[in-house]
């Protein structure tokens, strides 16, 4: 696209332009969505795009935080554990992000650090400005010479006012200087509250936000309002004025029920128009493209049917922590025009009679990844009563070695089959690290990250799903499938449909057609590559072998409580299993604590 002659007059190689997204008031307004909605407007006029997010933390990166803490752990192509909005990013603009997408103080003050130590200052005093700074803007250049796109979005993490911001938006003032302020745009997202008893919304709040970016230095190019229905003329102009903007540059981002939706007002607020015409100055003649994309969000909106979906984890008290499975899940749910409600059942309680009917009664069970034992054997009770009653089953990563133990216990008779990062001592270890990384003690150093080729075999159903031979696909997982049981765990009717190209690492496992409906888990992570126009096929499968699951169902007699009870009596052999030699990671004890008891990736 970046070669494409339809805009070679306007935007000539080599001249990125440079949009900086900053947030105020508060925190979670949706800097992410707003970015990614902004992109997915450029990249429907034909123009390139890159984002990436600065986040002001001090890890390196979010691998071994909480999902509590920060929500799920994105993974890019190239093995960046990353933060979640780059999902967003990836979604709403179909493009590929990678390493360079996400930075961090950490990683920033880290390569600092390292030079300083190995003499590249030659003896300077190193300070946050010009060293620190300078990095910063390193980075964001190299996004652009590095990708040659028309423009690079950028977010900075964090709320204007943060101390640990302060570094980031320093380097952005800067910036212009660098490059041209006519090459750059800063956007500010605020808040602009409903006060219920005074029946109004206050503009005070965005006041004092641009107030405080002017203060750093910064003056917004465009005010984005978050608010919760559309601002009136009277208060755009209002705002317009304290932030000396014409008022076609203040944005009613009001609520709406569905994110896909936001790139649809934005263009209806001239968002677009305005960043490329009266901002850039650029004759961009091409109406965006977005014929599609409406066609997604009304399809969400006028689903004819629902299912439920039983997610089985234990990080469900925030669902971001499985935020790209849950939107794999309502990409697959448009697909099949049916909304998929989704009920999160926390892997430790299944002993609950509430969260026993929640799996009797679902349409179809997914366990997605994670680490750790907690919650190991609740996630083993989960499978079976999906394998049992021929409920559709999806796991992923850990999801697919729970699959693995499960079958190896009650259908190939390994009595206490376990993974060796739950139970060391289990007697038939059917996962395992390989030999060669048992010697490696940085745990790190046996991460597998990023994508990889994965052989599917003939006369399978992943196959058929994907109908190419060959696929890449993304990890995040340390133990492996067992070569040295794995034939044992074929001989009675597990399929390793997947693997790696020389046969060594097992990536699908499934159940035959003629003894289950849909069993099927991957080590790898598809839900990182589905979009909502493409949704990744072996969530679109699962959900659509869960319908059929839920339509079937429908025309059955009811019979008592079989379902539950058939659940509660796999929680007791659960309860019965001995405990996991791993210590628990409570979040009430705190993730850091927990992080040192087990030194493993938070997921």
């Amino acid at each position: 696209m970046a070669n494409d002659p339809r805009r070679a007059a306007t935007i000539s190689a080599g001249d990125t332009r440079f949009i900086f997204i900053t947030g105020g008031v508060v925190s979670s307004l949706g800097k992410g969505i707003a970015a990614a909605s902004i992109g997915r407007l450029l990249v429907a006029r034909g123009l390139s795009v890159q984002l990436q997010k600065f986040d002001p933390y001090i890890n390196v990166d979010p691998g071994t935080m909480s999902p509590y803490q920060h929500g799920e752990v994105f993974v890019t192509e190239d093995g960046a554990e990353t933060d979640l909005d780059l999902g967003h990013y990836e979604r709403f603009t179909d493009a590929n992000t990678s390493r360079a997408s996400n930075i961090t103080a950490g990683g920033v003050y880290n390569t600092v650090i390292r030079r300083e130590r190995r003499g590249d200052y030659l003896g300077a005093t190193v300070q946050v400005v010009p060293h620190i700074t300078d990095e910063i803007k390193h980075r964001v250049r190299l996004m652009a010479e590095a990708t040659d796109v028309d423009f690079v979005i950028t977010e900075i993490g964090g709320t204007v006012g943060d101390i640990e911001s302060l570094p980031f938006l320093e380097a952005i003032r800067q910036f212009p200087v660098d490059v041209g302020r006519r090459r750059c745009m800063f956007i500010h997202l605020t808040l602009v509250p409903y006060i219920g008893h005074a029946g109004e919304l206050k503009t005070k709040p965005t006041q004092h936000s641009v107030n405080e970016l002017r203060r750093i230095g910064i003056a917004p190019d465009m005010v984005v309002c978050r608010s919760e229905s559309v601002l009136s003329d009277d208060i755009r102009r209002k705002i317009a004025l304290f932030a000396s903007l014409p008022a076609q540059a203040v944005v009613s981002a009001y609520d709406v029920p569905d994110i896909y939706r936001v790139p649809l007002v934005f263009r209806d607020e001239g968002v677009d128009d305005y960043i490329l015409r009266e901002h850039f100055g650029l004759d961009v003649a091409r109406e965006p493209e977005l014929s599609a994309w409406e066609d997604i969000t009304r399809r969400a909106s006028q689903a004819s049917c629902s299912i439920n979906i039983a997610l089985v984890g234990k990080y469900v008290r925030l669902e971001d922590a499985y935020l790209s499975v849950v939107e794999a899940l309502r990409h697959a749910g448009v697909h099949h025009d049916c909304t998929v409600e989704i009920e999160w059942v926390d892997s430790e309680s299944l002993g609950d009679p509430a969260a026993a009917r929640a799996l009797s009664e679902a349409d179809g069970i997914l366990i997605p990844g994670g680490f750790g034992g907690r919650g190991f054997e609740g996630k083993i009770a989960a499978a079976q009563i999906a394998r049992e009653r021929g409920i559709p089953y999806l796991g992923i990563c850990l999801g697919m070695q729970v699959a693995v133990s499960e079958f190896a216990r009650h259908v190939a008779g390994m009595d206490g089959a376990n993974s060796t990062e739950m139970d060391p001592e289990t007697p038939f270890p059917v996962i395992d690290l390989l030999p060669e990384q048992k010697e490696i003690a940085d745990m790190g150093g046996t991460m597998r990250l990023g994508a990889d080729p994965v052989k599917l075999h003939d006369a399978t159903r992943v196959r058929e799903l994907y109908d190419e031979p060959v696929i890449y696909e993304r990890h995040r997982h340390r133990y492996e499938v067992n070569n040295h049981l794995r034939r044992k765990l074929e001989a009675v009717g597990l399929i390793c449909s997947g693997t790696s190209p020389d046969e060594r690492l097992v990536e699908v496992i499934e159940l035959a057609r003629e003894t289950h409906p849909f069993f099927v888990a991957s080590q790898y992570h598809p839900e990182f590559k589905s979009r909502p126009e493409r949704p990744a096929p072996l969530f679109r499968e699962f959900v659509g072998s869960a319908l059929a699951h839920s339509r079937a169902r429908e025309v059955r007699v009811p019979t008592a409580d079989a379902p539950a009870d058939d659940v509660a009596r796999a929680s007791a052999r659960a309860a019965e299993a001995p405990p996991a030699d791993v210590p628990a990671r409570d979040a009430a004890a705190g993730p850091r604590a927990a992080l040192r008891a087990q030194q493993l990736p938070a997921e």
